[in-house]
């Protein structure tokens, strides 16, 4: 089953709401909390695999950013920085070449394509190609690919460990998580641990 994304606009505005009221951001793993409580009708019919169902969660809330940044971008009003680990309004600056320069991200995030075409197989494939790379010897970049960092400036280990525990309490067994997948956030944590001492 795929998601009722019929509104995103909605969705736009309530991230819009939660980051005008928070200057220094949110993580990507707040705003799922505070609109989990506000009953958030975007996550009402997500798939019944938990695995299936966080990557649609995801995928919403991304969609609903790339959307909101491009709407906020062309009022020139503000400009929002969007990771992760942190997404947060800043203010608008003509001339920045941050939206004209091509953003992958973006593209993947705002064809709602994929959101309907992923299954659970896919995501276990995505798992298993983690499990795959560092057996070939690139865990580094496994790893952080896992923790969805690559590519972030300035990482060191306090980021790290704060993405650690935002992720062991996304996927924890006792709040409906997957152990597989915890024990890969688990070999993920110890890996980077030796690369960013």
């Amino acid at each position: 089953m795929t998601p009722d994304i019929q509104s995103p606009t909605d969705l736009a505005e309530q991230l819009l709401a939660l980051l005008q009221a928070a200057s220094d951001g949110c993580s990507e793993y707040q705003l799922i909390q505070q609109l989990r409580q506000q009953q958030s009708a975007h996550f009402d019919n997500l798939a019944s695999d938990p695995q299936l169902a966080l990557f649609q969660t995801h995928f919403l809330i991304f969609n609903a950013l790339y959307l909101l940044r491009e709407r906020l971008w062309q009022a020139r009003s503000a400009h929002l920085q969007i990771s992760p680990l942190c997404c947060q309004l800043l203010p608008y600056q003509a001339g920045s070449a941050e939206l004209a320069e091509h953003d992958p991200l973006r593209d993947y995030y705002l064809d709602l394509q994929h959101l309907h075409s992923t299954r659970a197989c896919d995501v276990e494939q995505l798992l298993a190609s983690f499990w795959s790379r560092l057996q070939g010897g690139d865990e580094q970049r496994a790893a952080l690919e896992l923790f969805e960092l690559s590519g972030q400036p300035m990482l060191d280990l306090a980021r790290i460990k704060h993405r650690y525990r935002q992720l062991v309490s996304q996927h924890h067994p006792d709040r409906g998580g997957n152990t597989g997948r915890l024990q890969s956030i688990n070999l993920a944590f110890e890996i980077l641990q030796r690369y960013y001492r």
